[in-house]
């Protein structure tokens, strides 16, 4: 396998920890990237030695500097896991407009900064591997969360369309539709709604973090060359799709 420069956006913490983690076990150089706490993040990089990179991802500006700071110090990027994502949950006769442009901005927006900051790069080397993670949520909908689903769907179509973009050039680009995974996130949900939530997916329980991240692993492959424009659904069985 090949050493390669990869870059986990939200990559110190929950899924994006995980991937951080596996992607430097198979030997890549790994640069996560945040946005929110300094202390989770320099708690990560001294348990992990994984070197951090705080910017913000809706940002374009932003993210064209984050860039070329972690291209400067580690070399070219040849993997981006567009992982990053917010929720600000609220049925749409309740939400405000704020709510809807940041989940927007953060979750789809940031599929938009990043591969545009790579792409020119990764044509040139012919090489690239892009993995966005999406979410049962924008394969089958939920309840309050018209934004997040939005923009989870839309990740998905802008995986398709790039992959199609891409494919001439050694760029291969997929997504994941992660299940319930059990992080802070989803922990955070009331005891009772959890049970129920378990209670729909039939291998009986939460999704790892481990489990995303080894479904990353094998689309970054340097031999996953033929996997293009697919979205891999890593659910335990709740929604087939």
């Amino acid at each position: 396998m090949t050493s390669r420069v990869a870059v986990v956006t939200g990559g110190t913490r929950g899924i994006g920890k995980a991937i951080s983690i596996a992607l430097k076990a198979a030997g890549h150089k790994v640069a996560a990237n945040y946005g929110g706490s300094d202390e989770a993040a320099k708690a990560f990089n001294a348990e992990t030695g994984i070197p951090i990179y705080k910017f913000d991802v809706s940002n374009f500006a932003a993210v064209q500097a984050g860039v070329a700071k972690i291209t400067a110090e580690l070399g070219p990027i040849d993997i981006v896991v567009n992982n990053a994502g917010i929720t600000r949950d609220g049925t749409l006769h309740k939400m405000e407009q704020d709510q809807w442009q940041a989940v927007i901005d953060t979750n789809l927006g940031s599929c938009f900064n990043m591969c545009r900051a790579v792409i020119d790069g990764m044509r040139a080397r012919s090489f690239g591997r892009i993995v966005n993670i999406g979410s049962i949520n924008g394969q089958a909908g939920q309840y309050g969360q018209v934004n997040y689903a939005a923009a989870k769907s839309g990740m998905h179509g802008f995986t398709k369309a790039l992959a199609q973009e891409g494919a001439g050039k050694g760029i291969t680009v997929n997504a994941i539709a992660p299940g319930y995974v059990d992080t802070d996130m989803v922990r955070a949900v009331p005891p009772a709604v959890l049970e129920k939530i378990i209670a729909r997916i039939p291998v009986g329980r939460l999704g790892h973090a481990e489990d995303i991240a080894r479904g990353v692993l094998f689309l970054t492959a340097d031999d996953a060359d033929f996997i293009t424009g697919s979205t891999l659904s890593i659910n335990g069985g709740q929604h087939m799709y």
